[in-house]
């Protein structure tokens, strides 16, 4: 049997929110979706998740969330990362860190899907641990579990996305990055069966830098003085990610397809 999961990149503050609210429904009709997983550490004004919009998430039908090095942003996450099992932070985090990088649920066909989320270490300021061994030691389990197994590594170059991708080729049903808010034109299945992309992208404003005001980015690097930098909320917005077609069976990816959507006609102030 195919089924067709959505993944969505960094959902950044009440812009990211909206666009996603208002076509989420749509992509999933559209694209005969049976399971929804995003990215969701930038979508409390622009840096970290709050337990509210984790709920948010849920309401509008979203299985799991991955994060990244924003997770700690938001102190009141922190209870809910030990309490919940429908929002990951980075597996290679110290194991004293609440909540855990590896996560089980169960999609509306009834698969199980079994997801990993794992940050880079390059160029990245977090002194965590080798993503490689950390997918290593959960494929352990999740193999047991399910075929189905996404990856989101969460990281600044697009080499070591690649390098992480083909090392796993053939043990993983996908593997997507995050971070970096830009969409990569690269989607493919790998030699070995597994759906990849360097980059989803995000959802938030589009005139923007990475969903920040331009003015204070440019601001920052023209001078190097430190500001303050905010969610830029003017529309246009846009959202993008993929949709990966899957044999349940076999857990190999058979095919992948990009998502981009531009709305001018939406605002934030609801969310």
């Amino acid at each position: 049997m195919i089924m067709r999961v959505l993944i969505l990149g960094d959902i950044v503050g009440a812009p990211g929110q909206a666009i996603f609210q208002k076509h989420i429904n749509k992509i999933k009709a559209d694209y005969n979706i049976d399971a929804v997983i995003v990215n969701g550490e930038n979508s409390a004004d622009g840096k970290g998740i709050t337990p509210r919009i984790m709920n948010f998430f849920k309401h509008n039908g979203v299985d799991l969330v991955t994060s990244g090095n924003h997770i700690w942003q938001k102190k009141e996450i922190c209870n809910y990362l030990s309490e919940q099992k429908d929002l990951l932070r980075p597996a290679n985090f110290p194991a004293a860190c609440p909540g855990s990088g590896v996560g089980l649920f169960t999609a509306k066909n009834g698969a199980t899907i079994g997801v990993i989320n794992v940050q880079g270490r390059v160029f990245m300021r977090e002194l965590v641990s080798c993503p490689f061994k950390a997918i290593e030691s959960a494929l352990i389990f999740l193999k047991t579990k399910t075929p189905i197994v996404i990856i989101d590594i969460h990281a600044e170059t697009t080499s070591e996305k690649m390098a992480l991708a083909y090392n796993f080729d053939g043990q993983v049903t996908a593997v997507v990055g995050t971070h970096t808010h830009v969409p990569t034109a690269d989607e493919r299945i790998l030699p070995k069966g597994t759906a990849y992309i360097t980059d989803l992208g995000m959802a938030g404003a589009l005139h923007s830098v990475l969903g920040v005001k331009k003015q204070a980015i440019i601001y920052n690097m023209t001078t190097q003085m430190p500001t303050r930098f905010e969610v830029e909320t003017e529309p246009p917005y846009f959202l993008s990610g993929v949709w990966i077609a899957i044999d349940t069976i076999t857990g190999k990816a058979v095919d992948i397809g990009r998502i981009y959507i531009v709305d001018e006609h939406i605002r934030s102030e609801s969310i």
